[in-house]
């Protein structure tokens, strides 16, 4: 006659998983974010920003009699 199958274990359910091996893909998903702004603002190549200094204004008043840039026929 043949046996019967062999007991080997008892399949039991696992136990439930730690709040980190739930949610260590988030965690290290936003450190990698918050880590590439700080690289992304703080360690690029870009110079030193120039403080601003007042442009200069308008202070010469503009011409009103003939000018003098066009050239006449025959003085060239």
């Amino acid at each position: 006659m043949a046996k019967g199958p062999r007991v080997i274990g008892v399949l039991t359910e696992p136990q439930a998983p730690t709040w980190w091996r739930a949610n260590r893909h988030k965690v290290l998903l936003i450190l990698g974010l918050l880590a590439g702004y700080y690289i992304g603002t703080h360690l690029g190549d870009a110079p030193a920003r120039q403080p601003d200094t007042p442009r200069p204004g308008h202070t010469t008043p503009a011409t009103t009699g003939p000018h003098s840039t066009h050239t006449t026929r025959g003085t060239a």
